[in-house]
């Protein structure tokens, strides 16, 4: 009997101190007990009220089926008839926590408490919300009927396909099924050979070790590549149909991802545990008080909001603002040197978003190392706008453009400058280029084109967003705005990489209960800007649905434009990894300019990070060729030469050479303020 009872002990001191399953959990009170009871062979009743017995968390709870008394209490408290007086918070924690200490009893009190008050907050935020526009949620009936009749289509011609893929459907569902069956008696979970790594979505080692989230992982993985071959599958005679129906499926694939919901989310339900709950409180905080900064809409913070200020910690290059109208303000910055270069840099940076992108901080601001290599630098800060500026068109940001030159041009005493447009900014630069050539005017010396699209003949990702319903949709939304707001063009963006930029934040935030990142970069990525109603439409139909730009000619201010009429020179930046302006859309638009003087520059990496890439930290290299394009972008990749360095220095030394003699610094002085001015503090309504 000595043996036995040492030998049950042990067993219960193993599984006591580590609970690997769901059955190991709900035994583990029954085991303890019958294993302090075999110690004397007196009754356990004796056992517990003698004083010479040692005290245990589980001897110290109720005697007869502790469980059961706590859900009879709570059924009790929730029985009350309707003109008693309701349970308060600390009844109802008392009726839960019975049989725990005083401290958690009282947590548990508050916890009940701010829930309570939280959700009315959150009923209240959401109910607060307008009435959504339906035809900027979905796409069109019109696409759906097209996946429908493609299946219908299917299913008619080859009966034996869609039994087939049915058939192999339902045999590896039964098999995942019968094998986490075998696992669990056999006490092992394997995983298959041909499940695939790297998905950081499934890192914690529970979804590979755990029957029940190894079978979830499976059964989603299975269901995902069911869904995706269907969708690719599909005899659809549009190839845009086709690819909008498949990039639908990957949506509703990514949203139905187990870890995106709390019973299916190890690191979500391990993290609850460890806190006693209190991660699903704060995320329930943060969901509320994501709700109330966005008028109701669910939309995720990236970023700790509170961690930076405009001017102090991000944007904080002295300068001075030393021209404004109602489209921006014109800050020049503090020289760094005591020579700089006789011609003037002006950057354009995208109305899409702010300019202090380029400004983030000491270390990789990019304005900051312009002035230390010389170069008397001028930025445009956009104004954002809001329904008053609902007929601004691109006429008036191309003379805005031009009048920012003119400016430039005053304050220097220099007839020609050099110019910079970063994303949609360099798009509108393209236009005034081929404008001034069409003018005859040669004010711009040369100009640098950042991620910059001017041929949208392959519209890539955003050909699910560039179509007539979601189009007229937005159209629609601005007739009742007088603007496309924020709101929707983050939304849009952010889903071009939902799993990085919406379920991602979400499940740390919502699931997990942590605060947003103190981080830069996300921090402006969330300071995002309206855009004026007349100029949204003209870039989404003219240019992007119909590009005119690059074909016929885009009718602008008197003159039909042309890709063809800028002739600079132009040094072009694009992004490896880039799915706003994809580097070999970027390429074309280069290889259809008429410019006899064009360099390419291919940075790793995306949009923003390849760009705000500073020399010294060897983080992302860059490729450099041949100034012939006449044999497409891949044979221009596969002849060009990689550094593993910035992409900065490079540049820097052709700017350095068409900037002209050295002459001493020119100081902006006190003009209207100082930098970053007021237009980069005006928040998106």
């Amino acid at each position: 009997m000595a043996r036995s009872a040492e030998s049950g002990s042990r067993k219960v001191k193993n599984k006591s101190s580590r609970i690997e399953s769901v059955e190991d959990s709900e035994n583990l009170p029954k085991q303890k007990e019958k294993g302090v009871a075999r110690k004397p062979r007196a009754p356990r009743a004796e056992a517990r009220e003698s004083p010479s017995a040692e005290p245990s968390p589980l001897s110290a709870a109720p005697a007869v089926n502790p469980p059961q008394v706590q859900l009879e209490q709570v059924a009790s408290t929730r029985a009350q008839p309707l003109g008693d007086k309701a349970p308060s918070a600390e009844q109802r924690a008392g009726s839960l926590a019975q049989g725990a200490s005083a401290s958690t009893a009282r947590k548990l009190a508050e916890n009940i408490e701010r829930i309570e008050a939280l959700g009315q907050r959150l009923m209240a935020a959401l109910s607060s919300r307008p009435l959504p526009n339906p035809s900027i949620e979905v796409p069109g009936p019109e696409l759906m009927m097209t996946a429908a009749s493609a299946w219908m289509k299917t299913l008619s011609e080859q009966p034996g396909r869609v039994l087939e893929n049915q058939v192999r459907y339902w045999g590896e569902t039964i098999r995942n099924y019968a094998d986490t069956q075998m696992a669990l008696a056999r006490g092992q979970t394997a995983t298959p050979e041909d499940e695939p790594k790297g998905d950081p979505r499934f890192a914690n080692p529970l979804w590979h070790s755990h029957p029940f989230f190894s079978f979830v992982k499976r059964q989603y993985l299975i269901n995902a590549k069911a869904m995706r071959d269907v969708s690719r599958n599909l005899q659809v005679s549009d190839d845009v149909a086709g690819r909008r129906i498949a990039w639908i499926t990957d949506q509703i694939v990514d949203m139905m991802a187990p870890t995106n919901f709390l019973a299916t989310n190890p690191d979500a339900l391990e993290r609850a545990v460890a806190t006693d709950g209190e991660s699903l409180v704060k995320g329930l905080e943060n969901l509320v008080r994501d709700v109330e900064l966005n008028g109701g809409d669910v939309i995720v913070s990236l970023a700790d909001r509170d961690a930076f200020t405009v001017g102090e910690n991000v944007g904080a290059s002295e300068g001075t603002v030393v021209h404004r109208t109602p489209m921006y303000e014109l800050i020049q910055y503090k020289p760094a040197t005591d020579q700089v270069h006789e011609l003037p840099l002006l950057i354009f940076p995208p109305w899409i978003n702010k300019f202090y992108v380029l400004d983030l901080k000491p270390q990789n601001s990019l304005i900051k190392w312009l002035t230390e290599q010389g170069h008397t630098l001028f930025i445009v800060s956009w104004k954002n706008p809001d329904a008053s500026y609902a007929d601004t068109g691109l006429e008036d940001y191309v003379s805005a453009y031009l009048e920012a030159m003119d400016k430039v041009r005053a304050l220097t005493g220099q007839p020609r400058l050099n110019v910079v447009g970063y994303c949609i900014g360099g798009t509108t630069l393209s236009l005034t280029l081929a404008l001034l050539k069409q003018r005859g005017d040669d004010r711009v010396n040369s100009a640098t084109l950042f991620t910059t699209l001017a041929d949208f003949s392959d519209q890539g990702e955003f050909v699910n967003f560039l179509q007539d319903d979601l189009v007229n949709g937005i159209a629609d939304e601005i007739q009742r705005h007088g603007i496309m707001r924020a709101k929707l063009m983050s939304r849009t963006m952010n889903f071009l990489r939902p799993r990085d930029l919406v379920w991602g934040p979400a499940i740390r935030s919502y699931m997990m209960g942590e605060a947003p990142p103190a981080f830069d970069l996300l921090f402006w990525n969330g300071d995002s800007t309206n855009l004026p109603g007349r100029m949204a439409i003209q870039y989404l139909r003219g240019l992007c649905q119909k590009n005119l730009f690059a074909g016929e000619g885009f009718d602008l201010m008197g003159q039909k434009l042309r890709l063809s009429d800028v002739t600079v020179p132009v040094c072009a930046i694009a992004c490896e990894k880039d799915h706003i302006a994809p580097w070999k859309d970027c390429w074309n638009s280069v290889a259809a300019m008429g410019s006899n003087d064009r360099t390419f520059i291919l940075s790793e990496s995306g949009h923003i990070a390849g760009i705000v890439n500073p020399p010294g930290k060897k983080k992302y290299g860059f490729y450099v060729g041949s100034r012939d394009f006449g044999k497409g972008y891949e044979a221009w990749k596969d002849a060009a030469t990689f550094t593993a360095e910035s992409w900065w220095p490079t540049w820097g030394e052709w700017l350095a050479d068409r900037a002209g003699a050295m002459v001493p610094a020119r100081d902006p002085g006190k003009g209207l303020g100082p930098a970053p001015g007021t237009y980069v503090h005006e928040k998106a309504a």
